[in-house]
């Protein structure tokens, strides 16, 4: 049985991040947009209560999704999004 996720990614212009806020905590994934069609992935964080949930690949999958639907190549300088692109291959034609 697989549990299914209770909490929802969510996009903050505002702040440049894609966001869960769950138990009161918020887990980021922070970007910058470095041209008009590259978003550059600096920094993913889930707080320690949060670990284990898989809120950090939720975060990266729909960063993903946000860079296809608006036609963005994404230059991953966070070593976590960096990684999750290198293992998965299905996103290998938005890396710059």
């Amino acid at each position: 049985m697989t549990d299914t996720p209770t909490y929802t990614v969510s996009h903050n212009p505002a702040e440049h991040r894609f966001e869960v806020a769950i138990e009161g905590h918020l887990a980021i994934a922070e970007y910058r947009m470095t041209s008009p069609t590259v978003m550059r992935l600096t920094h993913t964080e889930v707080p320690q209560a949060l670990e284990g949930r898989g809120i950090a690949g939720a975060l990266a999958r729909f960063a993903m999704a946000h860079a296809r639907q608006h036609q963005l190549k994404i230059d991953p300088q966070c070593p976590y999004m960096r990684a999750y692109m290198e293992k998965h291959p299905e996103t290998h034609d938005l890396r710059l």
